[in-house]
């Protein structure tokens, strides 16, 4: 696959996660997407100017979408180990909000910070290979 085919795959993946909060069914009671996490506002917005980002590089295409997937792969994975750390991620400042609580491997911040490592981990690998 073509570095703008997956950026162009990624634009699609995060307007989908943008819309996440505003498709009925998908938040619990407590407001978590799918039991598992919290999206407000700003993470809304977040992933929207990443779905354009990801769409205008796609457009570009060549080096605009593998400057994308490597910046972008980079920034989410650091944010879904930041996310497993410290229990909060940097993208949407949250680190800089929140007082960071005990580490834990458990599988509910396991599950919360998966979407951004897969995510960043993929793109990054693909923005890095020729």
């Amino acid at each position: 696959m073509t570095h703008a085919g997956l950026s162009a795959i990624y634009a699609v993946i995060l307007l989908l996660v943008a819309a996440l909060n505003y498709i009925p069914g998908t938040r619990d009671a407590a407001g978590l997407v799918f039991g598992i996490f919290a999206l407000d506002p700003f993470d809304d917005m977040l992933h929207l100017v990443s779905a354009l980002w990801a769409a205008y590089a796609a457009f570009r295409g060549g080096a605009a979408a593998r400057l994308f997937l490597t910046v972008f792969g980079a920034a989410y994975l650091a944010d879904g180990m930041m996310g497993i750390a410290t229990g909060f991620g940097f993208l949407d400042f949250a680190i800089f909000t929140n007082d960071p609580i005990p580490f834990s491997l458990g599988l509910p911040r396991l599950l919360a910070n998966l979407p951004h490592i897969a995510l960043g981990a993929i793109a990054l690998i693909a923005g890095i290979r020729r």
